[in-house]
């Protein structure tokens, strides 16, 4: 029996858009090599290891102004970042409030402290508080784990303090709910603009 959902953020519960994002990194800053960090579900180069933890959200930016048209400051690469997020369906905001009165609601999310901040905006701009309905949001950059691996799938289960067959995780990588399943989860991959709240239930 499920006691406890465990979304991931980005193109589940917020949609992204790839392409806006790359654009907005070579009109903003003029930073071409955006294609080679940026991916849609596991970034790459700095941009992974700034999600990982390996280096801070400063000197990310500072990494990215290296490359960056002169003039351009650290705001400019926090914008450009912004263009990955296109908002969230304010559906989906009544599905978590609905959800976090029958279960225990958590984030899983391979991320950094630049997006999440964002993400927490877009959350209060649906009027969603995010603050009551999730139990707690498991960021890859501060627990220095990331998804697909074993270790954030159990660190997150011993944390819940639920075995993983009363745990459902929703993600919309297929690697990462792989990941899940590999760890005795109950997972499935959501698609991002299709029903979240039936992709739920014909899994719970």
């Amino acid at each position: 029996m499920v006691k406890a959902i465990v979304f991931d953020l980005g193109g589940v519960l917020i949609d992204l858009d790839f392409d806006r994002c790359v654009r907005a990194f070579r009109k903003i800053l003029g930073y071409e090599r955006i294609t080679e960090i940026l991916d849609l579900s596991h970034q790459k180069g700095i941009y992974g290891d700034m999600e990982a933890g390996l280096i801070t959200e400063d000197e990310f930016r500072s990494e990215i102004l290296k490359e960056s048209r002169p003039g351009c400051v650290p705001g400019d690469v926090d914008r450009a970042m912004a263009g990955l997020l296109v908002g969230m369906d304010p559906a989906k905001a009544r599905l978590l409030e609905r959800l976090s009165g029958q279960y225990r609601i958590y984030g899983l999310t391979n991320n950094n402290e630049i997006s999440v901040k964002r993400m927490h905006d877009i959350y209060e701009e649906n009027g969603l508080d995010w603050q009551r309905v999730f139990i707690k949001e498991f960021i890859s950059c501060r627990m220095k784990l990331m998804k697909p691996s074993r270790a954030i799938f159990d660190a997150v289960a011993a944390e819940i303090g639920l075995p993983g067959e009363e745990i459902l995780f929703i993600d919309d990588s297929q690697r990462n709910v792989d990941g899940a399943l590999a760890a005795g989860w109950k997972a499935a991959l959501y698609v991002q603009g299709t029903d979240l709240g039936a992709c739920i239930e014909r899994n719970l």
